[in-house]
């Protein structure tokens, strides 16, 4: 019976990579709600993580997500990859306004052995997500205003190793002038640990 039970509370090293997945998902999701950069309109109520989370219903954002997550799922797997930068941009002079960068540690096992199980409850890892995620919801009361129309993109950091889709392009980092940085709660897997950190164009 002990067993048992221990079994059912171990998390493996795709269950990890999917909980990181499933919180990168339904967080740049949040960002695109609670900042505006998206109709209100143009999004659902969707429960997750114990929370009610506005999800995208616009096909070409689903369209766009869907593989870009689904690859950093398997880069996650092999340990190839640093960090995701969402990157809000202004449309019309394309200045950066702000940069919410998920940053990756590897922790436990230093190989990426796909049967490798980690020591935290589900339970336990579900609660730290659902603490980050209401924390991003709550940035908007204090994040400087967002008063032009905006965009988001996507960058990747990763070991120089690895195959990128040969749709993906290279692009140089995304800085932000006079910019000031948050940073949010972390949750850890036991298996991989997510530091969440935005930077802002600050009012001066």
């Amino acid at each position: 019976m002990a067993t048992k039970q221990q079994s059912q509370n171990a998390i493996t090293l795709k269950g990890s990579a999917k909980l990181v997945m499933d919180y990168l998902n339904f967080g740049i999701n949040s960002i695109l709600f609670q900042r505006g950069i998206y109709p209100p309109e143009s999004f659902k109520t969707e429960e997750h993580f114990g929370l009610s989370i506005l999800v995208s219903t616009d096909e070409k954002i689903q369209q766009f997500l869907t593989p870009v997550l689904s690859q950093m799922k398997d880069w996650l797997l092999e340990q190839k990859i640093q960090k995701l930068s969402m990157v809000v941009s202004n449309v019309t002079n394309k200045e950066v306004m702000e940069r919410w960068d998920f940053k990756v540690q590897y922790e436990g096992s230093n190989d990426s052995n796909p049967d490798s199980i980690g020591n935290k409850e589900l339970s336990t890892i579900q609660k730290e997500i659902r603490d980050v995620l209401r924390q991003i919801c709550s940035t908007v009361s204090f994040l400087p205003l967002l008063d032009c129309p905006c965009a988001f993109d996507l960058q990747i950091y990763t070991k120089p190793d690895v195959e990128v889709p040969q749709e993906w392009a290279e692009t140089a980092p995304s800085y932000i002038a006079n910019s000031q940085e948050l940073q949010l709660r972390s949750f850890s897997t036991s298996l991989h640990r997510m530091d969440t950190v935005v930077s802002y164009k600050a009012d001066f």
